[in-house]
C-alpha cells in the first residue's frame, strides 16, 4: 500500500473530494489502513502555521511530534491547540530554537510559516535535516535566498511545496480548465492583476521593554534589529520591508503565480516597477502604499497595480486577475470568477467552495480564511502525493521561486528606477552592476547568507 493516504472519515465527501479522486487518480482511493502516520514538525505557530498544520492533520493520518516559535506564549497555546486536534491526543514537543528541534526529531516533513526573512535558513536546514518542506509564500526576501532554496531542495531531493494554494483552489481549477484551456478566451493579449485592501499597518507605536516570553534576538535572525514596538505578529512585521517585500511581495505573488499557471508563463523578459509611500505618511510604514509593475512576455504584459488606500476599480474583485483575451475576459479571484464573452455568448459565473458543514471544526478556528481551507487541503494532498510518488508537487519550489524572485525584482526596479532584465541560467541581473548588488540582502552577524554553490 502505497504511504499517500488521507483520513477516510474526514475526507470522502465535498469538492476538495472530488478534485483530490481526480486529480490523483486510482491513488486517490487508497483511503483505508494507513500504514503510519507521517511525522511532522511546524516551525512558526502564529495564525497560518497553524492553519496550515490544522488543515494536513484533516486530511492525512500524521503524528505533530514538534513545534517550535520564538513567543512562548504562543508556543504553549498552539501546543493546546494541536493535542486536541490530533488523532493521539499528545501535546508535541515544544522547542525555542529551530536549529534543536530539527537535530532532536526525525520528521518526515516541516512546516514553515514564520515571516518572510526566515523561509531560507528555515527551509535549507530542514531538507539537509532529512524532511519534505511545506513553507509559506514568499519563498524568500532576497532572489539569491530562492536560487539556493532551488538548490538546497534539489541536492538533498526532496520535495518542496510553496504555499501558493490558488492553484488548488477548487474554482480557479474550474475556470483553468473550462474557461482558459477550452479556449473560450481565445488568444490572451493582456492580464491585470490588483490588490487594494487596505492591509498596511501605519501607526506609530512607542519604543518598549521586550516581554520575557519573546526572544526578540531569535525572532529578528538574519534581518536587521529594529527597535522593539510590540508583538510583531501577524500585520506589524509585514510593514516593514527589513522583513519582506511589501504588498507587492505578499500580495502579488499569489496573483502572479496563478496567472503563470494558468498561462503557463517561466520567468518574465523584463520588470519594471514605480511607486512609493504616496499618501500615508504619518507612521512608521516602510512598504509602498501605491505600487505598478509590469511583467512582460513575448506579446503579453502582466501588469500589477496595489494601494492601500481609497477604492477598488472592481468592488467584486478588489484582490485579483483579470484575463483579457479576444474573445472574452476573466475575472477571478479567491471568491469567484466571471466569464465575460464578446458580443451574446454566455457568461459563466463560479463561487468559492467552502466546506464548513463537512470540517465543522473549522467554524470554531481563530482567523481561518474559511475560503482558503478547501484550497489548502487539497494543496497538501499534492504534497503529499509529490513525496509518495518523488515528483514535483503543484506549487513546487522552482515556481514559488520564480513567481517570489520576479515580485522582489519589482521593488528592485522600483527601488532603482529602472527596468530589470533577469537571467536565471547566469543568475544575474543584465548589464546593471547597482542593481545586481540588490539581488542578496546583507545579514546580520553571525547569520550567514546561503549560496546556491554551497548548501
Amino acid at each position: 500500500m502505497n504511504s499517500f493516504n488521507i483520513n477516510r472519515r474526514n475526507f470522502l465527501h465535498g469538492a476538495t473530494a472530488a478534485l483530490a479522486l481526480s486529480t490523483f487518480g486510482a491513488q486517490g482511493m487508497d483511503l483505508i489502513n494507513p500504514p503510519k502516520a507521517w511525522r511532522v514538525g511546524l516551525i512558526g505557530t502564529g495564525w497560518y502555521g497553524k492553519s496550515d498544520l490544522f488543515r494536513l492533520i484533516q486530511v492525512a493520518p500524521v503524528e505533530v511530534i514538534a513545534l517550535c516559535d520564538v513567543d512562548k506564549n504562543q508556543l504553549n497555546e498552539a501546543g493546546k491547540l494541536v493535542s486536541q486536534r490530533q488523532k493521539s491526543g499528545k501535546t508535541p514537543k515544544l522547542y525555542g530554537d529551530y536549529q534543536k528541534m530539527l537535530v532532536e526529531n526525525e520528521m518526515d516533513i516541516v512546516l514553515i510559516g514564520t515571516p518572510d526573512h526566515w523561509h531560507a535558513l528555515q527551509m535549507i536546514d530542514a531538507v539537509k535535516a532529512g524532511a519534505h518542506v511545506y513553507v509559506q509564500k514568499p519563498i524568500s526576501v532576497d532572489v539569491m535566498e530562492g536560487e539556493a532554496m532551488v538548490a538546497a531542495a534539489r541536492k538533498y531531493k526532496k520535495v518542496v511545496q510553496v504555499g501558493t494554494q490558488r492553484k488548488s483552489t477548487p474554482h480557479l481549477i474550474d475556470a483553468k480548465k473550462n474557461i482558459v484551456d477550452a479556449g473560450l478566451l481565445g488568444k490572451i493579449s493582456h492580464v491585470e492583476m490588483c490588490c487594494y485592501f487596505h492591509m498596511r499597518n501605519n501607526g506609530n507605536p512607542p519604543v518598549e521593554a521586550v516581554p520575557a516570553f519573546l526572544d526578540y534576538e531569535k525572532w529578528t535572525g538574519p534581518a536587521p534589529l529594529r527597535p522593539y514596538d510590540g508583538l510583531p505578529h501577524v500585520r506589524w512585521w509585514r510593514t516593514f520591508m527589513e522583513y519582506g517585500n511589501g504588498i507587492t511581495g505578499d500580495m502579488c505573488i499569489h496573483m502572479f503565480d496563478t496567472v503563470r499557471w494558468m498561462l503557463k508563463l517561466g520567468w518574465p523578459k523584463k520588470i519594471s516597477s514605480t511607486g512609493g509611500i504616496y499618501v500615508q505618511k504619518e507612521g512608521k510604514s516602510n512598504i509602498s502604499d501605491t505600487q505598478s509593475a509590469v511583467f512582460e512576455y513575448d506579446g503579453l504584459n502582466c501588469v500589477w497595480q496595489h494601494r492601500t488606500w481609497g477604492t477598488p476599480n472592481n468592488p467584486d474583485y478588489p484582490w485579483s486577475f483579470t484575463l483579457y483575451g479576444e474573445k472574452g475576459t476573466l475575472w477571478a479571484s479567491t471568491m469567484s470568477y466571471d466569464f465575460i464573452p464578446e458580443g451574446k455568448g454566455e457568461k459563466i459565473h463560479k463561487d468559492v467552495v467552502y466546506e464548513k458543514e463537512k470540517y465543522p471544526e473549522d467554524l470554531k478556528e481563530d482567523k481561518i480564511e474559511l475560503n482558503a481551507a478547501p484550497a489548502t487541503r487539497l494543496h497538501m494532498l499534492d504534497f503529499l502525493s509529490a513525496i509518495d510518488n518523488s515528483s514535483k508537487p503543484i506549487a513546487d519550489i522552482e515556481e514559488g521561486h520564480i513567481s517570489t524572485a520576479s515580485c522582489i525584482l519589482a521593488n528592485v526596479s522600483m527601488k532603482t528606477g529602472r527596468p530589470i532584465v533577469y537571467d536565471p541560467v547566469k543568475r544575474e541581473i543584465v548589464g546593471d552592476r547597482e542593481a545586481n548588488n540588490l539581488l542578496a540582502r546583507p545579514y546580520r552577524d553571525p547569520y550567514k547568507h546561503p549560496d546556491y554553490k554551497n548548501v
